[in-house]
């Protein structure tokens, strides 16, 4: 089932919800439907128990160019007349906020959701990638946390969860400088798993990473992601106590039964999520 909007694409196969960046003409810039149309997207996927995996990508060569500042002034009133004001700033404040609100519905999602790097991915394709779980490129990625560049602060979550996932050391060497750098360095310094000859054979195995994930039981996978999400941050001992309970929630379920019953009877378990 494919279903378009002004800027995505989603296409719902098997178990797997593709989310295309639809706007390849223009490097796939993120507008303001870019931003505002993501979080029914990812709430659609959130109550589709059909979905177990979500895959983001780009049509065309380019994941993203980024932010599409121009298209971008009309959402952000306070850039757009240049507002100066205390008040315009309290604004401004106020405005980012939904922005934020984009790349978190992704990292909130119980879903797992791996991003593909392909072509430029660069700034907002930066943070969507980091509030993502699992990331992917291919060999013509081209990567950069790009805003030191374009005088502005990355703002809505990048240099919040990029830290988790390389360090504080690139993370502030990607900052300061807004240097691009490629797939094989990005694999260097674990910002992506696995790095692929091109985009076709990224996104084969980006499926093949789905589908692997699908097979396994999904409680016990979004399970998985919450007690990870909850846990950066915490203490030990905080991390403890709520996988402590995360798994009193989920123990006994129909997922464990059909482990133990696929076991005793030597075949592969067929999971349902109850």
């Amino acid at each position: 089932m494919t279903t378009s909007y002004s800027f995505y694409k989603i296409e719902k196969k098997d178990h797997i919800a593709w989310v295309f960046l639809n706007r390849p003409d223009k490097k796939n810039a993120m507008g303001p439907d870019a931003w505002t149309e993501i979080i029914p997207i990812f709430a659609d996927i959130e109550t589709d128990d059909s979905i177990r995996v979500a895959i983001i990508a780009g049509e065309g060569r380019d994941l993203s160019a980024g932010i599409d500042l121009m298209g971008m002034a009309p959402m952000i009133e306070t850039l757009k007349n240049w507002d100066l004001s205390a008040r315009g700033k309290i604004k401004l404040f106020h405005d980012i906020f939904p922005l934020q609100d984009s790349m978190t519905c992704v990292e909130r999602c119980s879903k797992p959701v791996i991003c593909c790097f392909h072509g430029y991915c660069i700034g907002a394709a930066l943070d969507l990638g980091s509030a993502c779980d699992i990331r992917l490129a291919s060999q013509d990625a081209q990567i950069s946390l790009r805003e030191s560049a374009v005088s502005i602060i990355a703002d809505v979550g990048v240099l919040q969860r990029l830290p988790h996932i390389v360090g504080q050391g690139i993370t502030r060497e990607l900052a300061f400088t807004a240097k691009f750098i490629d797939a094989s360095r990005a694999k260097e310094v674990n910002l992506v798993n696995e790095v692929y000859p091109d985009r076709e054979s990224l996104l084969k195995g980006a499926e093949s990473f789905a589908n692997e994930i699908s097979q396994m039981a999904p409680l016990a996978v979004q399970g998985a992601k919450e007690v990870l999400n909850f846990c950066r941050g915490k203490s030990i001992a905080d991390g403890l106590e709520y996988v402590a309970a995360r798994s009193a929630m989920i123990l006994p379920s129909e997922d464990l039964a059909e482990t133990m019953a696929a076991f005793m009877e030597k075949r592969a378990p067929s999971y349902r999520g109850r």
